[in-house]
């Protein structure tokens, strides 16, 4: 499994800043091979699963998103504060 912080430290670092393969190495402590390894994967980007947990949130979000529209319409001194906020 590729460390996605780790190689964008390492494209930035060469593409950009074109520091050799053996600095890059010796700044982050590991061999070269693994170095030209992270530069020669097709990976650019991490690919996450969705998520499959419901929020507690999730099924008051209608309703929070319909106050958060009304709110948005009004002056500044008009809305609600936290202080002011007696909704739930």
């Amino acid at each position: 499994m590729i460390n996605v912080a780790l190689l964008g430290i390492i494209r930035r670092w060469h593409m950009r800043d074109q520091v050799p393969l053996r600095e890059i190495a010796r700044r982050l402590g590991i061999s070269r091979n693994t170095v030209r390894c992270y530069l020669h994967s097709e990976i650019t980007e991490p690919a996450y699963a969705e998520r499959q947990t419901i929020s507690a949130i999730d099924k008051y979000a209608f309703q929070l998103s319909c106050w958060l529209k009304t709110e948005v319409g009004k002056n500044r001194k008009q809305r609600r504060s936290l202080k002011q906020s007696t909704w739930i």
